[in-house]
């Protein structure tokens, strides 16, 4: 596969390049923000990781917005790794797109080959599948509010995880932190994640809030713990820690929670729930 189009164009999103550009531009201005932002050029770079969710933006976009502005304000990264969880079940446990290419309805973007394989020296598992990603959307829906701010002056390397837990996690983080330190690439490792899915907003916030602390902390172990002591139907463990892994390996000592919301706030319902968090992994 040379170009991998879009799978969720029209729907997650506006599948209209001018009315995409205009949401996005609402959902950034919404937060008080003006607009799109300008990425700052004389950053500092200090974020090494994101959280960031992936529903559909009319649900989760405010709270992504709120993120990526702190990416905006943080500098211009050579490449994003944006790592979600499969939705599918199709393909192999770890999966990156073998395309050159990606595409959306703002453009394209050129896959950074040389940091995959670099990536596979130190995670044998991670294989080029091009199953896992064709109707896949956790991946795709972070793109736009990345070329919205950056254009294309940047590379990704797109991942699914099949398979969640603590000890493939850790090492894929690890990986993918020793592989960007060889090649001296300087990396934003983008974790797609959902949080508690389909309960009653009170006791969403109140899980989630729990998850987030060990998040927060960039304990791993103490994640995959409070999900399962706790029921939380969380999408996106997995990355969350390759995102945490990562984070601890470059210094990050805690992360910061820029926002946190449900979906209660597009729908006003709040008898039924997903929740969403924004959250930055700074030096």
């Amino acid at each position: 596969m040379d170009v991998r189009r879009p799978a969720v164009a029209g729907s997650f999103y506006p599948g209209n390049k001018t009315e995409l550009l205009n949401l996005l531009d609402y959902l950034f201005s919404s937060l008080g923000i003006n607009g799109i932002p300008t990425p700052n050029e004389d950053g500092e770079r200090r974020v090494k990781s994101l959280l960031s969710p992936h529903a559909g933006y009319i649900y989760s976009g405010r709270t992504a917005a709120a993120g990526y502005s702190k990416l905006a304000e943080d500098g211009v990264p050579e490449t994003f790794v944006v790592i979600g969880p499969n939705h599918t079940g199709l393909g192999s446990a770890f999966s990156v797109s073998s395309a050159n290419i990606w595409e959306t309805p703002l453009g394209r973007i050129e896959l950074d080959k040389e940091l995959i394989l670099a990536i596979q020296e130190h995670f044998s598992d991670l294989s080029f599948d091009d199953m896992a990603h064709m109707s896949e959307h956790s991946v795709e829906v972070q793109l736009p509010f990345l070329q919205a701010i950056f254009g294309n002056r940047f590379k990704i390397v797109p991942i699914v995880m099949g398979i969640q837990v603590p000890e493939s996690s850790i090492l894929l983080g690890k990986a993918i932190s020793m592989a960007s330190e060889e090649l001296g690439r300087d990396i934003v490792v983008v974790a797609s994640s959902d949080m508690s899915h389909y309960i009653p907003e009170e006791e969403a916030r109140k899980k989630d809030s729990a998850v987030l602390e060990s998040i927060l902390a960039l304990d791993v172990q103490g994640l995959f713990s409070t999900i399962y002591e706790l029921d939380v139907t969380m999408c996106g463990p997995g990355p969350a820690s390759v995102a945490m892994t990562h984070a601890k390996m470059k210094g990050v000592r805690r992360g910061e929670l820029v926002r946190y919301s449900t979906s209660a706030e597009a729908s006003g319902d709040k008898s039924m729930v997903v929740g969403y968090a924004s959250v930055v992994f700074r030096k």
